[in-house]
């Protein structure tokens, strides 16, 4: 679904929209509008990540210089949810902006989690791991 939200084009991946999401963009959107902080919250399974993702790469689209966006989990399944979210959003905006609508992602995790080295990997705490 691709929308207009109060000036701003909005490509989101899927074709209904829940009122509560578009409540969280709108606030999303004035927080970057006025270059400020926000914190807000929304029910487990409401779609906060997708809803997210699609505002602010739908901002940076329309305003390059505004920056990165530099999402944080808690946990891996976490970063993995978000990872595949973005790429469900890359693929509908390909679809509909072209390369235009690229977007570089990258998910970072411990060493623990993401070293190959023989001797990290056979360690079998993150403390261990980060003494090496």
């Amino acid at each position: 679904m691709i929308f207009n939200l109060e000036g701003l084009t909005v490509y989101f991946p899927y074709e209904y929209l829940y009122p509560e999401q578009y409540r969280y963009m709108q606030e999303l959107k004035h927080g970057l509008d006025a270059r400020g902080h926000g914190c807000l919250e929304m029910p487990t399974g409401t779609g906060k990540t997708i809803t997210c993702l699609s505002l602010i790469t739908s901002y940076q689209l329309a305003h390059p210089e505004c920056g990165k966006l530099i999402y944080c989990t808690r946990t891996v399944p976490e970063m993995e949810k978000v990872l595949a979210e973005l790429t469900v959003l890359q693929q509908y905006r390909e679809k509909h902006v072209g390369d235009a609508a690229q977007i570089m992602a990258l998910g970072l995790s411990s060493r623990k989690n993401m070293c190959i080295h023989p001797k990290v990997a056979e360690e079998g705490s993150r403390e261990s791991v980060d003494a090496r």
